[in-house]
């Protein structure tokens, strides 16, 4: 009995091993800049959208929206379509700044929806292991982890049409 319940313990940790392992490996960066990009399938504004609604779906706290485009035609610049959203889920997030107060410079979670020069729209995220070396927190792992699936599950609505 004791060997079929660890047994199945070791199977659920795979399966969740290997989920965050593919969620990662096809959003992964070429170089270690901590930078992921996910190409999305729908025009910019359906991206935002869609997002969006997947973040309230989750039932996470969305922040805000800017704008990076239209601040810059207001400042008398032009700039590509560039939209940040923020949004986080706080019991989630704050664990991070527990264990190091300098990661609230990388939380709540920001992901930068952009437009590329042919065209292209790509949802851009700071990469959750980068973050945890870049702020030396070793205590956290799953709720790493945790943030690197919902952020990949969030994306994945816009790679489709």
């Amino acid at each position: 009995m004791r060997l079929t319940v660890r047994l199945a313990n070791f199977r659920a940790l795979l399966l969740q091993a290997l989920i965050v392992i593919s969620v990662t490996t096809a959003a992964r960066a070429d170089s270690d800049d901590g930078i992921i990009r996910v190409k999305s399938a729908v025009p910019m504004t359906e991206a935002i959208s869609r997002i969006k609604a997947d973040i309230a779906g989750k039932g996470i706290k969305f922040f805000m929206e800017i704008d990076q485009s239209r601040l810059a035609a207001d400042a008398g610049i032009k700039l590509r379509p560039s939209t940040l959203l923020v949004f986080g889920n706080p019991p989630l997030g704050t664990q991070f700044i527990t264990s190091n107060p300098n990661a609230g410079l990388d939380w709540p979670v920001r992901l930068l929806l952009t437009q590329d020069d042919n065209g292209d729209v790509w949802a851009v995220w700071t990469d959750f292991g980068w973050i945890a070396r870049r702020h030396n927190i070793r205590d956290r792992d799953a709720q790493f982890a945790m943030a690197t699936k919902v952020v990949g599950s969030i994306t994945s609505t816009i790679t489709a049409r």
